[in-house]
């Protein structure tokens, strides 16, 4: 019994831990309205928005119930080329993605993963310069979105 314990209460941390590597910001106004101020700030930064992918939508079509869900995917050649020459399985994990969604409290939130996280299992040294600038970046990019 003493050996079935030891997974289970593992098991219990993992959820946690995997969003150890996520960052979190509460916005004020709708998913839609906190969607569209994040796809402005991207732009204005020049980076491109190459999607828009709303979950809530894509449910509703299924005929399935999902809370309002918004994923942006976007991205700077400036930023994600240097990676890529580091490590080319780094673009499996690019164009970079912020998640706006309707929390269980009602609240509006913004999601998004740390870069140093997203390509810890690659080639790429968690100090190089462009992991700073990402970081730096969605920070920003959050900041306008939630309306702070």
């Amino acid at each position: 019994m003493k050996h079935l314990l030891a997974p289970i209460a593992l098991a219990a941390l993992l959820p946690a831990a995997a969003f150890a590597d996520v960052e979190r910001l509460q916005a004020e106004g709708s998913v839609a309205e906190v969607a569209d101020r994040l796809e402005a700030s991207i732009k204005a930064a020049g980076a491109s928005v190459f999607a828009r992918v709303d979950h809530g939508a894509g449910a509703q079509a299924a005929g399935m119930e999902l809370a309002e869900a918004q994923l942006l995917i976007f991205g700077n050649p400036k930023l994600g080329t240097p990676a890529m020459q580091d490590d080319m399985r780094a673009g499996l994990y690019l164009p970079l993605k912020m998640l706006v969604y309707a929390g269980e409290d009602g609240e509006t939130q913004i999601l998004w993963e740390e870069p140093e996280e997203t390509f810890d299992d690659l080639d790429i040294d968690d100090d190089a310069a462009y992991i700073e600038k990402m970081e730096e970046a969605l920070q920003r990019f959050a900041t306008a979105a939630a309306g702070e």
